[in-house]
């Protein structure tokens, strides 16, 4: 058991992350209530190629509060507004397929298990091409059976890059080899964003949308010992 010491009442504390569903910690932001730079932070992620002619119920609720990530991108517009223009960047100007995209981010938000992130883009990924047992086989942690090279290598060094933090030469070398040094920067670039933005949905407790059923994760090794 993990203790720490609460700077109020000085006692030691179990303040270990709940593993299911708690309360969000950021409110939504109701569009009526936005300062200017947040107005300016909301065309931009509503009136961009992310929202298309409407937005995906994923992104927002029916009052146009935005859910997952972009509801806490609100509370800091100078963070947010770099933020989203990088991750529309990487969604929208990269060197990757849509398929090769989802493939990355998917792996992202199964090893993290990001319940928001592996909700939002299992639908894009859908309509990517994914197909189910490409899914399920990644929502699982094991490795697909892509017929494609390049999906086949953006797997394996993404794979890597979210286990290990790093590339080993062979993956490296293969990876530059079949997609080139720019996409292999982007790739590198997308890991991190999507483990960022995991990584503010864990600690500000941004699940799935309600009503939404979160994602099946395979059991932890060792879960039944705590």
């Amino acid at each position: 058991m993990r203790w720490v010491i609460d700077p109020v009442s000085g006692e030691h504390v179990d303040d270990r992350p709940p593993r299911g569903p708690a309360p969000a910690r950021l409110p939504l932001l109701s569009p009526g209530s936005l300062s200017d730079e947040q107005r300016l932070l909301y065309e931009a992620l509503t009136g961009g190629p992310r929202a298309g002619d409407r937005l995906p119920p994923f992104m927002a609720d029916e009052s146009g509060r935005l859910l997952g990530p972009f509801n806490a991108m609100l509370y800091s517009p100078s963070v947010g507004l770099p933020l989203q223009d990088l991750g529309a960047a990487l969604r929208f100007r990269t060197a990757f397929t849509k398929r090769e995209r989802e493939i990355a981010t998917l792996v992202v938000a199964a090893h993290v298990r990001s319940d928001y992130e592996w909700y939002a883009h299992e639908r894009i990924g859908r309509r990517a091409g994914l197909r189910d047992d490409e899914m399920d086989a990644l929502r699982e942690g094991r490795a697909p059976m892509f017929a494609d090279v390049r999906e086949r290598v953006v797997y394996e060094a993404t794979r890597q890059l979210v286990a290990e933090d790093d590339l080993g030469d062979a993956v490296f070398t293969e990876a530059a080899a079949t997609l080139g040094r720019p996409a292999l920067v982007e790739l590198v670039t997308l890991v991190g964003y999507y483990r960022a933005l995991a990584l503010q949905m864990r600690v500000f407790r941004v699940g799935v949308p309600d009503g939404m059923t979160p994602p099946e994760w395979p059991a932890e090794d060792g879960a039944a010992d705590d």
